[in-house]
């Protein structure tokens, strides 16, 4: 696992051994920045990202490749939250990022107290967890945190659908790849 482009390009990532994590594959976080970015490397310079379910921290950590100014990184299990830390410090990220230890509905709670507004909300809950796509989405929908040009991504298998509308969210693109798919959605 490897960065794909910007600062960090082509530097490595750790994992943890074994199935707990599923990061997602180079491949498609190629394919979903690429989507982002549209031609515009600098199409997201000065972004602030919600990463959640981050296990690797590896999408958050390609956004701030890519300029992003701010990632929040979700994630609940203290193995995968130490792993984020590793994978920042071996770049020597300083500055710019946020590591929270804590279920996502409840860091959302939280950054939503602290009136953050994202630009860009990417989720990845583990796969078995189907019903944390629409608690999730419900609960971002409902939130502050969503400008009305923000973008939330749900990674899932493709063989499952978190649904064309959830709550005030509408997906407007829908990208297989292998069995793994992107639904974008916004607000509104």
């Amino acid at each position: 696992m490897r960065v794909i482009a910007g600062k960090y390009r082509s530097r490595r990532l750790q994992s943890l051994p074994g199935m707990d994590l599923r990061p997602t594959a180079d491949r498609l976080r190629e394919t979903l920045f690429d989507v982002l970015t549209a031609g515009n490397p600098a199409a997201l310079e000065g972004t602030t990202w919600i990463d959640l379910y981050a296990g690797t921290g590896a999408v958050g950590i390609e956004a701030l490749s890519r300029g992003a100014a701010t990632v929040y990184f979700v994630e609940s299990s203290a193995r995968a939250a130490e792993l984020i830390r590793k994978n920042v410090q071996s770049l020597r990220i300083e500055a710019g990022f946020e590591i929270l230890q804590q279920d996502a509905l409840r860091a959302l709670r939280h950054l939503d107290a602290y009136r953050t507004q994202a630009d860009f909300v990417f989720l990845d809950p583990p796969y078995r967890m189907e019903e944390a796509y629409r608690e999730t989405l419900l609960s971002l929908g409902k939130s502050n945190l969503l400008k009305p040009e923000s973008i939330v991504i749900a990674e899932h298998q493709k063989k499952i659908d978190p649904g064309a509308q959830v709550g005030s969210l509408t997906r407007y693109r829908l990208l297989k790849q292998g069995d793994a798919a992107l639904s974008f959605y916004r607000k509104g």
